[in-house]
């Protein structure tokens, strides 16, 4: 089937596989294997594209694939990547797979500037030429510009990031100290918001828009960082294969002697923060060594160390030491932030138990007062006030007024225990946000015309167990997956409706309901929780059933126990909601979300760190709002919403980003094990949400339409330049002596001849926007043109009747006559010789009085069945041969009807798969006039279920001709192009096709044999019926037929057993015996 031609069939590990078409079923198709013959199994209809001659070929830009899908786009990024190409385009969007090695020369000096001021497509795919882009897109239009990088956890964001400014100050900069420093706040970045996880050893655990500043001259000028949602929790606890903050491993693996005995540090596993994870460093064999052995963990010692070519923590150390002195930090700053790093440590081992006295509570374990000691020490706080605010809470009373009585509240070991950790993500969060400051204090400028912003920013994240976390992270994919339909999608298609350009619309899922659920105002999930943080007694089971309960019936919202995932189902309905991303539905725990949505520490604790006595802490806290006004603030309840400020910050981003032009880079994670040469289709099939295919589909018809514009721009400019070539042959022309009279007179000509070129092309374009005008009315028009036929309709029918009744005389007249053809072929001079002249005509006459018997007795020919009820067949399992046999053999005239029906039915399915997945720049292959496939579109027949005891079977003979024009003669001369297509309709089905074209041989099809190239729509869906003048007599099908070899044709598909039994072989049968 289809010519034994390969197609992409669905694979659960690779994505696709190879295979070729062998059965069409009701809703599916039939697939071989290529590389396993006889398992065949079968894929929705939706899912199986038809593959590239050469699949092993590929291309730098997807757009140049002659099939546009997602199956061919996703083998050009395998063939590619396994010839260590792991940049393609899709238009103007990079697609970047991460490599898990170092590439040789891929981002070398000479290879950026072999990108400098190259337009896209002149050199290889490269994050290089996405940088240089947005450039010249800025230096060209005046604009900002945005790249945002996108992808899952482990794909190459960071990287790709870095490569971006690298790109941009190495080529662009003035050569001074703040290009180089722009560079290097990298490693310091990634150092305090970094971490290893299940998914990438060095994950981003924040997100950054990093912007590039430049002068009027285009230089860069400066820098800044904003950052957003750092992974407080990560602090505390990680995962069995996680790790906490790069830092705290690097100060311990690299630190030198001195500074570790002075903030007494030891090996990942003697600190809690850092125990309950992966202990393990990251190092190479030599770097390994330079580690003494008491620093390493029980776990690193026996496990060896972890590997990865870009992370070394004793290496880092010492990279991040350089960075910190080449952005301007001092050895005092930098000692400052590794303080505070080792408190943090330190305040993580303190432990509590359970008070012995009546009066509840809880106090510190006998164990715990050398990490209370370190902890005070370290941070600058009274050992014994930090002792108090840990293990109670101050209350104040509202009797007195604003100066209420003070309450010490004793806590539980719990609520201690929640407090050590409110405190240590206090702290580390600080310390973050003064480390992004600083790096923004060390590029300033003074002023800027225009930037370029980088984001780095989480994907669209879902794991087994989704928390507040997540929630905010999927919050904010939703706004950017906004932001791109409306960029890419949205206005450009609003931009070719406006040029008219007649581009096919890509339709996209509008996610605002989503977006809605999570942040408007009153009801949204970000307010219905901040609502909950400020209630006497928050609660997540309140929290959730308002959530619940305020949207009972949204879509976009439902219970966790109709999750598909068993995991998901457990959860009870107050502990846990599903939302249904763009991407897919998450199923959120919602455990810990109140306590998560809150930034604010509890009195106490304020109050002890904004007062402390050491000056860089004092500095962290100094714009915290318990610091100044906490007597001001007693008795109120305290809370700093979490999803708020992020809801802030996002909307600010959005609109830097809306303010900019934008250029795209897709990172791709190609398989879950992060090691290289190694390509997991499935895995990357998931990660590509956004459909480029029909992206890029919609840029390539666009630039197709944009080529024919250009033509007649293209035309106007060169008429244009003529002129100013002629006013310069002019002034040469007044300054001859000779023949000045008669060149003038010709220069003359040729300046008329030009004026009235360009007048032409004028014209043209004002009747393309006539003819634009007219094409936004014919809807309108089309719709009134259309009720008028409706109303005319009734007043019709007597009409068709008569007319139908004048056939049936006119058919009975035609079969009766003597001579059907006037000329003898070759087939007719066989009959002759095989029959006598008398024999001939009584065979003539009888198969003309049995048509009129036929036709006597009507246009039906009924099969009663004696059953009660109507015989049902299920067809859908069927094989499409089946059913093709059943409709050449079988004497069941109900089985009959019904397996012409279904075989047509999946006739439809499968030529409407190949319209959709034509090769490119081809027209869809006609089997009709369009007018006929247009009317079957707008018109869909709806079945009918007959209600009686009896099966209907119609084998009227209708005969018909109307105008056909192919696709590619379109273009053709009026009086050439013009051609005819003839059809014979055995009941419902047709029987007999002919197609004539000027300078063409006439093509004659017959069912059966060529029910590929035949027109697969019955009769009723063709409206031929309704087309005035389109029926003919069968004589005048027949002449034609016969003239054109339709006899021989059709005798020798008869005696090859290809065509199907109708009519016209059974009449040709009963002529001459086969």
């Amino acid at each position: 089937m289809d010519d034994g031609k390969p197609v992409w069939a669905p694979h659960p590990t690779d994505g696709f596989q190879l295979g070729r078409i062998i059965d069409i079923s009701a809703d599916s198709l039939t697939i071989e294997p290529l590389n396993q013959r006889g398992k065949n199994f079968q894929a929705p209809v939706n899912q199986v594209f038809p593959a590239e001659d050469d699949v092993n070929k590929h291309v730098e830009d997807n757009c140049s694939l002659m099939y546009l899908n997602e199956a061919t786009l996703l083998n050009n990024v395998r063939v590619r990547y396994s010839k260590d190409k792991i940049y393609t385009f899709v238009a103007n969007i990079l697609i970047a797979v991460n490599p898990y090695f170092e590439i040789p020369k891929l981002y070398s000096p000479e290879t950026i500037k072999q990108y400098h001021g190259r337009s896209l497509g002149t050199l290889p795919p490269h994050v290089y030429a996405i940088a240089d882009k947005a450039y010249r897109d800025m230096k060209v239009l005046k604009m900002s510009q945005s790249i945002i990088v996108s992808g899952e956890s482990g794909a190459g964001k960071t990287e790709n990031t870095k490569f971006v400014l690298r790109y941009l100050t190495t080529s662009y900069g003035t050569g001074q100290d703040i290009d180089e420093r722009i560079v290097e706040a990298n490693p310091l970045l990634e150092a305090f918001g970094n971490a290893k996880t299940v998914r990438n050893n060095n994950s981003s655990r924040f997100g950054k828009f990093v912007e590039i500043h430049f002068n009027e001259k285009n230089a860069v000028v400066g820098g800044f960082v904003s950052h957003y949602l750092l992974e407080k929790s990560r602090i505390c606890t990680q995962g069995q294969e996680e790790r906490n903050y790069h830092i705290f491993y690097r100060l311990c693996a690299g630190a030198p002697e001195d500074i570790k005995e002075k903030f007494h540090l030891s090996s990942p596993d003697c600190f809690r923060y850092l125990s309950r994870g992966c202990t393990r460093y990251f190092s190479t064999k030599d770097s390994d060594k330079l580690i003494p052995q008491n620093r390493k963990s029980p776990e690193h010692l026996k496990a060896g160390p972890l590997k990865d070519p870009l992370l070394d923590d004793h290496a880092d150390f010492n990279r991040m030491c350089v960075a910190m002195k080449k952005i301007g930090l001092d050895d005092t700053e930098k000692l400052n932030m590794f303080r505070v790093v080792a408190g943090v440590l330190h305040l993580g081992n303190i432990d509590f138990e359970e008070a012995g006295s009546t009066s509840g509570g809880c106090v510190l374990k006998k164990t715990c007062s050398q990490p209370l000691e370190f902890c005070a020490e370290l941070l600058g706080l009274d050992e014994e006030d930090l002792r108090v605010s840990l293990t109670t809470r101050v209350m104040h009373t509202t009797a007195g007024g604003a100066k209420g009585t003070a309450i010490k509240v004793p806590l539980k070991v719990e609520q201690a225990s929640s407090a050590r950790d409110a405190l240590a993500k206090a702290i580390y969060s600080r310390l973050f946000d003064h480390v992004v400051t600083r790096i923004n204090q060390c590029f300033p400028f003074d002023s800027s015309a225009h930037f370029i912003g980088v984001l780095d920013i989480a994907g669209f994240e879902y794991f087994e167990h989704n928390s507040f976390e997540q929630f905010c992270i999927n919050y904010c994919n939703e706004k950017l997956q906004q932001f791109f339909n409306e960029r890419i999608l949205k206005e450009e298609q609003e931009l070719y409706q406006r040029e008219g350009l007649g581009v096919n619309e890509v339709h996209y899922v509008d996610n605002q309901d989503c977006i809605d659920l999570v942040e408007a105002k009153l009801v949204g999930v970000l307010d219905i929780l901040d609502e909950e943080n400020r209630l006497p007694q928050p609660s997540d089971q309140h929290f959730t059933e308002t959530v619940h309960g305020k949207h009972k019936d949204h879509f976009r919202l439902t219970v966790p126990r109709k999750s598909k995932l068993t995991v998901h189902r457990n959860v009870r309905d107050d502990e846990g909601f599903i939302i249904r991303h763009f991407a897919g539905a998450v199923c959120y725990e919602t455990t810990r979300f109140v306590e998560k949505n809150n930034d604010a520490l509890h009195t106490s604790l304020a109050s002890l760190v904004s007062e402390s006595k050491d000056k860089f802490i004092g500095e962290l806290f100094e714009n915290s709002n318990h610091s100044k006004d906490t007597k001001q603030k007693a008795g109120k309840l305290s809370f700093i919403s979490v999803g708020n400020k992020f809801k802030t910050q996002l909307n600010i981003l959005l609109e830097k980003l809306h303010s900019t032009g934008s250029s795209f880079v897709r990172c791709v994670k190609p398989n879950l094990k992060m090691v290289s040469h190694h390509f997991e289709g499935a895995q990357i099939l998931s990660q590509l949400q956004h459909k480029y295919w029909e992206i890029w589909t919609l840029l390539c018809v666009c630039v197709c339409v944009c080529v024919c514009v250009c033509v007649r721009i293209d035309g106007l400019v060169k008429a244009r330049n003529l002129k100013k070539r002629m006013e310069k042959l002019n002034e040469v022309v007044s300054g001859l002596k000779e023949g000045k009279q008669e060149m003038s007179k010709h220069m003359q000509e040729l300046d008329s001849s030009i004026n009235a070129h360009i007048l032409k092309i004028k014209v043209c374009m004002r009747e393309k926007e006539h003819v634009q005008r007219i094409f936004l009315k014919t809807p309108e028009e089309m719709e009134l043109q259309l009720q008028a036929e409706r109303e005319q309709e009734t007043a019709r029918q007597p009409v068709l009747e008569q007319e139908r009744r004048d056939r049936e005389l006119a058919l009975r007249i035609a079969r009766s006559e003597a001579e059907l053809i006037p000329e003898e072929t070759p087939v007719e001079a066989g009959l002759r010789r095989y029959l006598c002249p008398s024999e001939l005509r009584c065979q003539l006459e009888e198969m003309a009085k049995e048509m009129s018997d036929l036709l006597a007795r009507g246009p039906q020919v009924t099969a009663t069945n004696a059953q009660a009820d109507v015989k049902k067949y299920e067809l859908s399992k069927w094989k499409y041969a089946e059913l093709r046999d059943a409709i050449n053999t079988s004497c069941d005239i109900e089985l009959l009807s019904a397996c012409r029906e279904e075989f047509h039915r999946r006739l439809k399915v499968y030529h409407a798969w190949k319209s959709k997945n034509k090769k490119r720049n081809t027209q869809d292959e006609q089997r009709a006039p369009k007018a006929i496939t247009d009317y079957a579109q707008q018109n869909p027949v709806v079945p009918v279920v007959p209600r009686q005891q009896e099966i209907v079977m119609n084998r009227q003979q209708r005969f018909f001709r109307i105008p056909f024009i192919r696709p590619g003669d379109q273009y053709k001369d009026p009086q050439n192009k013009k051609g005819w297509w003839y059809a014979h309709f055995d009941g419902p089905w047709i029987a007999r096709q002919m197609e004539l074209h000027p300078d063409k041989h006439p093509i004659l099809l017959v069912a059966g044999k060529d029910d590929m190239e035949m027109c697969e729509l019955s009769l009723e869906e063709t409206g031929l019926t309704r087309k005035r003048g389109a029926e003919i007599l069968p004589r005048q099908f027949e002449e034609i037929w016969e003239r054109c070899g339709g006899i021989q044709y059709l005798k020798n598909a008869i005696e090859s057993r290809q065509a199907r039994p109708t009519y016209a072989t059974a009449m040709l049968q009963s002529i001459y015996p086969m």
